[in-house]
């Protein structure tokens, strides 16, 4: 049975930069794929798209490319496929076309998926009758339009084995649905129909799985102390057979840990119902899954799935005013009947900052208060031995053994009003001599307001969406 094996490098924008080398040395890949897009981070390609229309791509994708450069000569058949193009596929395209050409790739080219980018379109969607409700509150965009930054479809795999069959080494998109970046490859490699959905639902899970990258080899697992050697975790490989079915494995030699738990676990991770997973290629159902464990490898079989919605999911962030948070330590003593008049004492320098915002007619919005720390806080040794210390006295040395650490006070306000947050800003530092004694304000500087960029799901028609593929 003739298999493809897909390796995914990255789950985030912020990811480990070594693991996509580390896939392209050891993992034998046909196709690398790196997803770097969540719904925040759209948020954050907004804002510097804002400020420079040349921006809102994932520049550490243009920084893993010259490290897998040389990589690709000696793999001449190894192929990239990601979602790094952000807001700016077409910037991001350029910086990539730059980079191969300096790595002397000059034939590899380069295709780029847009079409995902609906802001320009929205008035003419509202008006011709869409009326983009949130998901989960059912109001209508309309309202809130004109506040409106972003607002990108969550296309399929189509256009993505459009630009393979064109013979593109890179495939470069803006949003796309994760398990999609997986699923295009194995289209592209077995000539997969458009409705052979069985096959397309498996691709699908094994996208589903690896997307996160180091989720489904050891990261976040409940029995963590099994996994050995997180500093060197591998990253996940699927390998798709062309009947759909396929195994997850990881590169050798590499840490972290591949089993039926860590499998399961990934498989369950954000998939609301499991007998009708949503994506643009297919309606999966999980719940005929065959998830099997052999050595170093979980073979998964039995996938099954339906046409997908007329529907498209897309990702709105719109204006939401302003934000901003600070911190303050609080020093003291535990009392000798072992009550916590530190904790009392952070808290009321909360209730301080409230009322003196209240008398210079400030009400926030929004204003959260969190006390961090508790008594029974193990002490360590930080510097410059790291080794965890035996006891709270060898720590505390000759000093009071009822002394504590800091108890750590964290505010956050929120308001439609910059001027509003900008005076919460400035009330932190005067507790630090006009508060209780034990007020350290030099945790961090000054906060400074941040404008929000709120989020709101939607759906919009698949009919109204052509996604187009050029090569560069």
């Amino acid at each position: 049975m003739r298999t493809i094996r897909v390796g995914n490098g990255c789950g985030f924008w912020g990811d480990n930069l070594d693991a996509p080398v580390q896939l392209a040395e050891r993992g034998q890949l046909d196709y690398l794929t790196l997803e770097y897009l969540a719904e925040l981070t759209l948020s954050i390609m907004a804002h510097q798209r804002q400020r420079n229309p040349a921006a809102g791509y994932a520049t550490d994708f243009i920084d893993t490319l010259r490290r897998i450069a040389p990589l690709m000569r000696e793999q001449p058949k190894l192929k990239i496929v990601t979602n790094a193009g952000g807001m700016n596929p077409g910037s991001c395209a350029a910086a990539a076309r730059k980079v191969l050409d300096d790595a002397g790739l000059t034939d590899a080219q380069i295709a780029v998926v847009s079409g995902d980018d609906l802001l320009e379109r929205l008035p003419e969607l509202v008006r011709a009758g869409h009326p983009f409700n949130h998901l989960d509150t059912g109001e209508p965009l309309e309202p809130i339009l004109d506040r409106v930054v972003s607002a990108n479809a969550y296309l399929g795999a189509g256009p993505i084995v459009e630009g393979l069959a064109k013979r593109a080494r890179i495939v470069i998109t803006g949003r796309v649905a994760d398990a999609s970046l997986t699923v295009a490859p194995a289209i592209h490699e077995f000539g997969w129909q458009p409705d052979d959905w069985p096959r397309i639902a498996g691709a699908t899970v094994a996208g589903h799985l690896i997307e996160c990258g180091a989720q489904v080899t050891g990261g976040l697992y409940c029995k963590w102390p099994e996994v050995k050697d997180y500093d060197n975790i591998g990253y996940p490989i699927a390998v798709i057979a062309d009947n759909g079915s396929f195994l997850i494995t990881k590169p050798p030699e590499t840490g972290g840990l591949v089993n039926r738990e860590t499998v399961i676990e990934q498989l369950l991770y954000e998939i609301g119902d499991p007998t009708d997973y949503l994506t643009p290629d297919v309606r999966a159902d999980f719940t005929t899954l065959a998830v099997n464990e052999m050595e170093n490898c979980v073979p998964v079989t039995g996938a099954s799935g339906r046409p997908p919605t007329d529907s498209y999911k897309v990702s709105i962030a719109y204006r939401d005013g302003y934000k901003a948070s600070g911190m303050l330590a609080v020093y003291g003593a535990e009392s000798v009947d072992g009550g916590n008049p530190v904790w009392l004492k952070a808290k009321h320098c909360g209730f301080i900052v409230l009322a003196r915002l209240k008398q210079a007619n400030c009400r926030p919005e929004r204003m959260g208060m969190e006390v961090l720390g508790d008594r029974d806080f193990e002490f360590r040794r930080v510097l410059p031995d790291t080794t965890p210390v035996r006891s709270v006295t060898e720590a505390m040395g000759d000093r009071d053994p009822r002394e504590r650490s800091p108890i750590m006070l964290r505010l956050a306000v929120h308001d439609p009003d910059r001027a509003v947050v900008e005076r919460f800003c400035r009330e932190l530092a005067p507790l630090v001599t006009s508060g209780p004694p034990g007020i350290a304000g030099y945790i961090e500087a000054r906060p400074h307001p941040r404008e929000v960029l709120a989020y709101w799901p939607t759906l919009v028609p698949r009919a109204s969406i052509q996604p187009s593929v050029e090569m560069v």
